[in-house]
């Protein structure tokens, strides 16, 4: 029962305090699961840094060829040195990323309307349990939209998707959706990611904001932090700083390397501020030295 308004008691995130169940298990709020889930979950975060580089490319689900990955088999393969995760569909992996590549994967297995529609938010399960299986996924991504239209049935999807997961030890990562009418705000964030990790996910992914250590502290499984629109290099590389000084347990970066103009450079700088404590501006600095070695 929510608190009532005159009895109001002031929250406290005690975000300097490290989280209580962590054991000797890499991942926050994992530490219980079975030897299954770890691995798969190993495969995510990486063992020595409990950070992770995901690199989204599953855009084409729902807006067709993007710009920048218009041809999947030349862009994505060249990547795979500094990408500890592909996040993708089932159909740009099969297709596409040569199997011998030994990358996490994050598939995605929920699908709706295209961009051609306005309503985004009426996704389905579209890849049943056994075909995560088939392509061993490390975890199952499921597009979550709280407060917004769809937020009933997108929540259906959620847990349907984190019970096949827990019979077959395969972890569920909550994609918290924010549509043109939602705030981007940590109170917002607050109730998204928590509901999300409530509902049994093992990983949430979600967008930076301020207030954003509260944000993690109060969510007791890892954040990963998507990088949304197309910054310039800086700018994304002192946002992965900022994620990774905010409590995040990593970055999906989507469009902030594949439609750079040196995709594979930035990719390299995002891995060291990600998992070699790099700050933005060093990755940066990085990024254009390794820019003039290439030409």
């Amino acid at each position: 029962m929510a608190d009532l308004d005159e009895l109001k008691v002031a929250k406290n995130y005690y975000v300097d305090v490290p989280f209580a169940n962590q054991g000797d298990f890499q991942v926050k709020g994992c530490n219980g699961l079975d030897w299954g889930m770890k691995k798969h979950l190993s495969n995510i975060f990486n063992p020595k840094t409990g950070k992770t580089v995901m690199f989204a490319f599953d855009h084409g689900y729902f807006m067709g060829s993007t710009a920048g990955l218009e041809r999947l088999d030349l862009k994505i393969p060249p990547l795979a040195p500094y990408v500890d995760v592909w996040m993708a569909t089932r159909g740009a992996l099969r297709t596409c990323i040569p199997a011998n590549l030994t990358n996490g994967v994050a598939l995605r297995v929920t699908s709706g309307s295209s961009m051609v529609q306005e309503d985004l938010s009426q996704e389905v399960v579209a890849v049943d349990i056994e075909d995560a299986i088939r392509m061993n996924a490390d975890c199952m991504a499921v597009q979550t939209f709280i407060g917004a239209d769809g937020q009933l049935s997108s929540l259906e999807n959620l847990s349907k998707v984190v019970n096949a997961g827990f019979r077959y030890s395969i972890p569920t990562m909550g994609v918290v959706a924010v549509g043109k009418q939602m705030e981007r705000t940590d109170r917002f964030f607050k109730l998204a990611t928590r509901i999300v990790a409530e509902l049994g996910c093992q990983i949430v992914k979600t967008y930076y904001c301020d207030n954003f250590e509260e944000v993690v502290s109060a969510c007791p499984v890892p954040i990963v932090v998507a990088g949304g629109k197309k910054l310039t290099e800086k700018d994304a590389l002192e946002m992965t700083y900022k994620c990774i000084q905010g409590g995040a347990a990593g970055v999906d970066m989507g469009r902030n390397i594949f439609q750079s103009t040196h995709p594979v450079q930035m990719a390299h700088a995002v891995h060291e501020v990600v998992h070699n404590g790099l700050t933005g501006a060093e990755g940066y600095e990085l990024f254009q030295t390794l820019v003039s070695e290439s030409k």
